[in-house]
């Protein structure tokens, strides 16, 4: 049979089956997917409850969901955060295992809702699609924030890395703080003596790059003052890891000035020019930094693993601290923990004739290190790698293998799916936000209304 018998054979083959039965199945799946999902976010708000992950000796519930279930920390804590409001939202919670809310309307609604509200938000969120839902709470709780009586001790400050590897910060603060932080950068920036009209005008206020600069020149001065104090002072310092070769060589052009470790053409052992644990840095601003900065020489093997650079002292000198840091990405290395906060350990005690070189050196947080030392824990040395062992010797994997799945999704639940019970009774309308606020709150008032006076209630 030919090749091209063969191709039309199976585009034949694949066009027996209706779009019609793939939509339908997918709609299904999502019905058993969403059961199934409010019934695994039960058995973590029971497990929560008790204390489970405390068995593990982990900080958290969300650290152990992270390392048993593969989840990234931050899925993790919002796994917790819904579980937890779940335990008190039984209307909410009713629907989400009947498959008719899915878990993006269940996370966006616990931000929001009480024992109290929960029915009235439940009905709202019905014919709205997850994005309307989304918007809906937002509006909510800066409504909410707006009517507290406590609203002028919000505060809060989010960054995020954009994709140049630059830092947006936004900060918002009670006036009286945010006054204070003003006046610093403007001390800082050696602008003190200016009006600082509020109208944006071409001369008034000063350049925003200036003030920028006075961040940072307040935060390093306060780095500063804990480096010179503390007993482990690696914590407070920004480490910036280049090759010899960026510090003495000038970029040959603008487009060769950043080269990270990352770089895909470029051996990440041979040109190394990024922040620790961070992004690419130019080698321009590489030099720069070289101007005044500690300088740590670090030996590298052809693979890029660091090489042994030995001591003979009990505490590690700040040179070996950044070379184990350097190492293990400047993490406890416990599994299940992600501190950055960590002590330096002797897989081989001091005591017994182990080493403070680089190969024995091993990042814990302070947490685990009581643990190791004080609680039964033992880390030892295999083919593998290192291998953490709780006191009954129980291996305790980096990553542990989920189980394979046994039967199907539909026998995990007890909720009655059909393609349809996913899909929300919007008709295709845009949300009218104004109005979903107003009947929200306006049903929210009504209700406390009639509990003050029943009586009214029954008219």
């Amino acid at each position: 049979m030919s090749e091209e018998t063969l191709t039309s054979s199976s585009e034949q083959a694949a066009g027996l089956v209706p779009l019609e039965w793939l939509e339908s199945q997918i709609c299904e799946l999502a019905g058993h997917l969403t059961a199934t999902t409010a019934q695994f976010l039960t058995l973590l708000g029971d497990f929560d409850a008790r204390s489970g992950w405390a068995e593990w000796d982990l900080p958290s519930c969300a650290a152990w969901l992270s390392w048993k279930c593969q989840l990234t920390s931050g899925t993790a804590r919002e796994h917790v955060r819904v579980a937890r409001a779940l335990r008190t939202l039984p209307v909410i919670s009713a629907e989400f295992a009947a498959g008719r809310m899915s878990f993006a309307k269940v996370r966006a609604l616990t931000r929001i809702a009480t024992p109290v509200t929960e029915a009235g938000l439940a009905e709202l969120a019905g014919p709205m699609t997850a994005s309307q839902l989304e918007r809906f709470v937002r509006a909510h709780r800066q409504v909410s924030r707006a009517n507290a009586e406590d609203a002028i001790t919000a505060r809060r400050l989010t960054w995020r890395e954009e994709d140049d590897g630059s830092l947006s910060v936004s900060i918002k603060l009670p006036a009286a703080d945010g006054a204070v932080v003003l006046q610093a950068l403007r001390a800082a920036a050696g602008d003190l003596e200016h009006p600082h009209d509020k109208e944006a005008s071409d001369e008034a206020p000063p350049a925003a790059a200036g003030l920028a600069d006075a961040l940072v020149e307040i935060a390093g001065g306060y780095l500063a003052g804990k480096i010179a104090t503390a007993d482990n002072p690696d914590i407070y310092q920004v480490i910036v890891h280049a090759d010899a070769t960026v510090l003495a060589e000038p970029p040959a052009s603008p487009e060769a000035a950043g080269v990270s470790a990352e770089t895909p053409d470029v051996p990440a052992e041979t040109r190394r020019s990024h922040i620790e644990d961070g992004p690419a840095l130019s080698a321009a601003t590489v030099q720069r930094l070289a101007c005044e900065a500690t300088m740590t020489w670090m030996l590298h093997d052809h693979d890029g693993n660091l090489l042994d650079v030995g001591r003979r002292h009990r505490r590690p000198p700040p040179a070996l601290r950044r070379a184990v840091r350097a190492r293990y990405g400047a993490r406890c290395q416990a599994p299940g923990c992600n501190s950055r906060r960590t002590d330096i350990h002797h897989i081989v005690y001091w005591s017994r004739l182990g080493k403070t070189a680089l190969e024995n050196l091993y990042p814990l947080c302070r947490r685990h290190h009581v643990l190791v030392h004080e609680g039964g824990y033992r880390i030892v040395v295999s083919p593998e790698g290192l291998v953490f062992l709780r006191p009954d010797g129980t291996v305790m994997p980096a990553s542990p293998a989920l189980p394979a799945p046994v039967g199907e999704i539909a026998a995990q639940h007890d909720a009655d799916i059909t393609p349809t019970t996913i899909i929300p009774n919007w008709n295709g309308d845009r949300l009218n936000l104004d109005l979903a606020i107003w009947a929200c709150f306006g049903n929210a008032r009504l209700a406390e209304e009639r509990a003050l006076d029943p009586a009214a209630g029954s008219v």
